[in-house]
C-alpha cells in the first residue's frame, strides 16, 4: 500500500486520467448506484454471508470488489457525501437532518444540502445525462406538502423521482412516500398498485419503469439512475416467503454465525488471516427470548435477500435493453451494522385499534402507531417481527455479527461503523483481467462522484449562479478498473457525533466523542495492514506520529466546516 503524503487545508481537484482500450468503446456509459441502508460489512454472499444475494455476487465476479471503501458511519451525511462528492459538512449535513435543535448558523450543520454543492445528477445532467431516483432521499428536513421543496431531489437535479423524503418509516406503508414532487400513499398512487405493497419491491420495480420510460422516450442520451434501498434498516419487515427461507439458520447463536462469515472472509482474502476478531456481543446462552432473536436475524436475513432479488430486476430490465454492458453499477451500505434498540422494549399499554386511514391521508410518522387499516403496531419481545404491524430493530448482538469481524457500529468510526461493500460491475469499462478480483486500495464515498465524472467526460463546475462550489476531496478510482492503483495525496477523514478518525496510508488514528459536550477520549492508533480490528492500539510506541494525524485532523476540520461545532467544544483546547 502506497504511503499517502501529508494532507494541507487547500482543497485541490485534480481526476486522474483514464486511458483504455475498453473506455473508448464506452463514450458516455449509464451509470447506476445502488445503496443499502443499515448493513454490515459481512452481510452479503460476496462479503462473507451466508444469506442468499446471488445478484450481487455475480457482479462482483464479473467485476471489482473494494476491501477497504468507507462510508461515515450514519444515513444522512453518508447520503450527503455520496449525492455531491463531498465530506458531509461541505455539503452543510455534518449530522443529521431531523432533531429539536437549532444549529442554522453553523455552516457544517444545516440540515440540508447547501447551495455549495451539487449532485451528481446536477453535474451530469450539462453531460447530456437523464436522471433518475428511487428510494430513501434523506437530505432534507422538509417532509410535509407545505413549506420549501428547495433540497427534494426533483430540485437537486433528478427528472423523476419515486421514494422517500424521510429516513425510515414501515416498509408496508413508507413515511413521507413521494412521486416526483408530490406526496401520496400506497393506496392512491395512480402508477403502481402491486398487489401486496412491499417498499423494497416497490422501490425495485420503479427503478425498472424509470429504466423502461428512458428507453422509450430518450434512448439515444446515457442516464444516471440512484437507487437507495431502505433493506435492512428497522423495522424488520420482511414478506412470509422470504423469511421462510432462511428458517433454522441462525438456530445456535450469534457465535456460530460470526465464526463461519470469519473463515469465509479469509478464504475470500478480504480480511487477513492473522487479524483477531473483535470481541463478542452478547451471550447467546443467557437469553431469554431466544426464538424472538432467531426470527429477527431470520426477517433481516429476508429483507436482504429481497433486496437482492430487486437488484435482479433492474440487471434483467438493463440486459433486455441491451444497456447491461455499458452501464457501471456501483453498490455500497450507508453505514455499518445498527445496534439502535428501536421497539425492542416490551409494549406496556397498546391503544385500541381506530379506523382504518383514508386512501390519501399521508403517512409521515417513521414509527407509527397504527397500520393503514388501524391496528396498533406492536413492539418487544412478546411480538415477532415480520408483518406490518411490528415495529422492532434486530438489536446490538446481530449488528456485532453485520460486523464481523470489525469493532463497534453505525454512529461510531471504528471499523464496525464505516466499512462497507464496494462492488463496481462494467463489463464495457473494466478489464476482463480484473473480474473478480479485490481492490485494497483505501477509498471514500466522496470518490464516487469524481469517478462518475471522469467516467462520463462530465465538467465539475467552479461556479453556478454566481455561487462558488466547493471543489472535489475525492479521486476517480477508474484506474482500479485497467489493474492499477488509484493515487490518494492526502487522507480520508471522519467526524460524526464528535468520534473522529483519519486514515493515512497503513495507519489509522481514532477516537470515541460524546454528542452532547464534544469530549473526547485519547486518540487511538491501529496498523490497518497487520491490525485492521483495531484490537492492538499502537498509540503510546507512536506518539509523533499520533499527533501528525491529529494535527491533520484538526486543520482538515477547520477547513471542511467541521467547526465550529454546535454542541460544545470539539477540537483543539
Amino acid at each position: 500500500m502506497p504511503k499517502l503524503s501529508t494532507w494541507v487545508p487547500t482543497w485541490t481537484f485534480a481526476l486522474i486520467a483514464f486511458s483504455t482500450a475498453a473506455l473508448s468503446a464506452a463514450d458516455k456509459p449509464n451509470i447506476i448506484v445502488i445503496l443499502s441502508d443499515d448493513m454490515g460489512y459481512s452481510d452479503i454472499g460476496c462479503y462473507g454471508s451466508e444469506i442468499q444475494t446471488p445478484t450481487l455476487d455475480t457482479l462482483a465476479d464479473n467485476g471489482l470488489r473494494f476491501s477497504q471503501f468507507y462510508n461515515t458511519a450514519r444515513c444522512c451525511p453518508t447520503r450527503a457525501s455520496l449525492l455531491t462528492g463531498l465530506y458531509p459538512h461541505q455539503a452543510g449535513i455534518g449530522h443529521m437532518v431531523t432533531g429539536n435543535y437549532d444549529i442554522s448558523k453553523f455552516p457544517g450543520f444545516q440540515m440540508g444540502l447547501n447551495q455549495r454543492c451539487q449532485t451528481i445528477a446536477e453535474v451530469l445532467k450539462p453531460a447530456g445525462y437523464k436522471t433518475y431516483m428511487t428510494g430513501k432521499w434523506h437530505v432534507c428536513n422538509n417532509i410535509r406538502p407545505e413549506g420549501t421543496k428547495k433540497n427534494w431531489p426533483r430540485q437537486r437535479g433528478f427528472d423523476h423521482f419515486y421514494g422517500t423524503i424521510t429516513g425510515a418509516g414501515s416498509f408496508y406503508d413508507p413515511a413521507a412516500l413521494c412521486r416526483d414532487n408530490t406526496l401520496i400513499t400506497p393506496e392512491n398512487d395512480t402508477e403502481y398498485q402491486p398487489e401486496t405493497f412491499y417498499y423494497t419491491d416497490a422501490i425495485g420495480d420503479n427503478a425498472v419503469r424509470f429504466l423502461k420510460q428512458h428507453h422509450e422516450q430518450s434512448a439515444d442520451a446515457p442516464f444516471f439512475l440512484y437507487v437507495a434501498f431502505t433493506s435492512a434498516h428497522w423495522p424488520m419487515h420482511a414478506l412470509p416467503e422470504d423469511v421462510a427461507k432462511y428458517d433454522g439458520f441462525y438456530d445456535n447463536g450469534f457465535t456460530e454465525i460470526r465464526e463461519n462469515r470469519l473463515a469465509k472472509l479469509k478464504q475470500l482474502g478480504l480480511i487477513d488471516a492473522s487479524w483477531e476478531m473483535s470481541e463478542q456481543a452478547g451471550d447467546w446462552d443467557s437469553l431469554k427470548h431466544k426464538e424472538w432473536e432467531i426470527r429477527n436475524m431470520e426477517v433481516y436475513a429476508a429483507m436482504i435477500d429481497r433486496m437482492d432479488q430487486n437488484i435482479a430486476k433492474i440487471t434483467a430490465r438493463l440486459k433486455d435493453s441491451g444497456d447491461f454492458d455499458d452501464t457501471v453499477i456501483f453498490f455500497m451500505q450507508d453505514n455499518g451494522g445498527c445496534a439502535e434498540g428501536v421497539g425492542r422494549a416490551k409494549d406496556k399499554n397498546l391503544p385500541a385499534p381506530r379506523p382504518a386511514m383514508a386512501s390519501d391521508e399521508l403517512q409521515l410518522d417513521i414509527i407509527p402507531k397504527f397500520t393503514r387499516d388501524g391496528r396498533p403496531v406492536r413492539h418487544g419481545p412478546e411480538t415477532m417481527p415480520g408483518a406490518d404491524d411490528t415495529y422492532i430493530a434486530y438489536g446490538r448482538d446481530w449488528a456485532n455479527v453485520s460486523n464481523t469481524p470489525f469493532r463497534e457500529y453505525k454512529h461510531w468510526v471504528h471499523e464496525g461503523g464505516i466499512s462497507t461493500p464496494l462492488i463496481v460491475h462494467w463489463p464495457k469499462g473494466i478489464a476482463a483481467s480484473q473480474n473478480g478480483k479485490l481492490n485494497h486500495t483505501p477509498s471514500h464515498l466522496i470518490d464516487i462522484m469524481a469517478t462518475c465524472v471522469d467516467v462520463a467526460k462530465a465538467d465539475y463546475p467552479k461556479q453556478i449562479n454566481g455561487t462558488d462550489i466547493t471543489p472535489l476531496p475525492g479521486i476517480s478510482l477508474a484506474p482500479a478498473f485497467a489493474g492499477n492503483q488509484p493515487q490518494r495525496k492526502t487522507p480520508i477523514f471522519w467526524e460524526h457525533e464528535a468520534n473522529c478518525a483519519v486514515r493515512d496510508g497503513k495507519w489509522k488514528i481514532v477516537r470515541y466523542g460524546k454528542m452532547g459536550s464534544g469530549e473526547t477520549t485519547p486518540w487511538e492508533l491501529y496498523d490497518m495492514e497487520a491490525d485492521r480490528t483495531e484490537q492492538h492500539d499502537l498509540a503510546s510506541q507512536h506518539p509523533e506520529r499520533v499527533q501528525k494525524m491529529a494535527d491533520q485532523w484538526q486543520a482538515w476540520a477547520e477547513a471542511s466546516d467541521v467547526l465550529p461545532w454546535p454542541w460544545g467544544h470539539l477540537g483543539k483546547k
